[in-house]
């Protein structure tokens, strides 16, 4: 298995519908916010960006009933939005909402 491992802190921007599954399965997406400053070659760098995101079962249950604003750290894994486009998506597997980020 290649690594493949993912975690952001920042604040729930959207969040879509909740739906389901043909399985059943409940599934959520959702935008993350992320404001921080990084070390790069030594210098402290401003980052910003929004990350489009994806939670299933308890995790999107969990995702679903949090207020737009909410700080979390999210972990899970990226992969294409579908076959035809490729612009990578989280895959949340874990989050633990926090008090600040």
């Amino acid at each position: 298995m290649r690594a493949n491992h993912t975690e952001l802190a920042g604040a729930l921007q959207e969040c879509g519908p909740l739906r389901h599954t043909p399985a059943g399965i409940p599934v959520i997406e959702f935008l993350i916010a992320h404001d921080s400053e990084q070390l790069e070659a030594g210098n402290l760098r401003r980052v910003a960006c929004e990350i489009a995101c994806v939670a299933l079962g308890t995790t999107a249950l969990l995702i679903k009933e949090a207020a737009p604003g909410s700080a979390l750290k999210a972990s899970g894994f990226l992969a294409s939005r579908s076959l035809k486009r490729k612009t990578p998506v989280l895959h949340v597997t874990q989050v633990e909402f926090i008090e600040k980020f």
